[in-house]
């Protein structure tokens, strides 16, 4: 189904309490070389990248001298594919896929960092955190009444490129995101692109069952269209807010 390459991304953390928190995507280690979503663009000069995921062709192969087997069974996604005459959805990496990615990136560890459980959390985080991510996207899409079917066209990550609001946010005092994607939403043939940031939330419980990560979704502002729904979302959002605090003055005394 689809594009044997076509993998959105979101970054995470292995759920094993023997690692770390991360710091970029999949995970974060001391001895890592390098750091931003593995499954995006490659070093190497001599892969071919496909336009629209940023990836070189699907390499499903062991590396050398990998420590263990890993499976190379994709998960189709619920995200519906742009650009394609017929209907399909994306379809996530492997953990062979996955693998190969974070050391075509430079990634390393020490013997018994990872193990065949960890990679397997981590390519289920992975497509958790996009269907979430789309969840969110369908939202700000539900404002556009004139496309039924919103289609992912195109993804890239921009791990150290931070949006204006997420530098806001850390002159405010508030932490980094360890990670940020850009997608291309199509809409009845119009481009539409979100910024996908991604937040540590530090539950140290969430480390272990890999609830941990936090997603500000929203249109970016290169359109009037994206100004009006960022807008209408504001005002919904702080309507509700002042709807809380109103029944929460003024609710009625308990009856004792």
């Amino acid at each position: 189904m689809g594009n044997t390459s076509a993998t959105p991304e979101i970054t995470s953390a292995v759920g094993s309490t023997a690692l770390s928190p991360p710091s970029g995507c999949p995970m974060h280690e001391t001895n890592v070389q390098s750091s931003g979503c593995p499954m995006n663009n490659s070093n190497s000069e001599a892969d071919k990248i496909n336009p629209l995921n940023m990836m070189p062709p699907a390499n499903q192969q062991p590396s050398p001298g990998q420590p263990f087997q890993l499976s190379t069974h994709r998960e189709v996604s619920s995200i519906p594919k742009g650009g394609v005459e017929n209907p399909e959805k994306w379809v996530y990496p492997s953990q062979q896929m996955f693998w190969n990615a974070m050391l075509r990136k430079g990634w390393r560890w020490e013997k018994d960092d990872l193990s065949p459980e960890d990679m397997a959390n981590i390519i289920r985080m992975h497509n958790a955190n996009n269907e979430r991510a789309w969840q969110e996207v369908l939202k700000w899409e539900s404002f556009n009444g004139e496309c039924n079917e919103p289609k992912l066209l195109k993804f890239g990550g921009k791990a150290k490129e931070y949006s204006p609001r997420a530098r806001i946010r850390a002159l405010l005092g508030y932490d980094l995101p360890f990670d940020r994607h850009d997608w291309i939403v199509d809409r009845n043939g119009k481009q539409v692109r979100y910024i996908i940031d991604y937040y540590d939330i530090g539950d140290e419980n969430g480390y272990k069952t890999g609830d941990f990560v936090e997603l500000d979704v929203r249109p970016a502002f290169d359109s009037f269209s994206a100004v009006v729904d960022r807008s209408r979302a504001a005002s919904l959002r702080w309507a509700a807010e002042a709807m809380a605090w109103w029944n929460q003055r003024h609710k009625s005394p308990e009856v004792k």
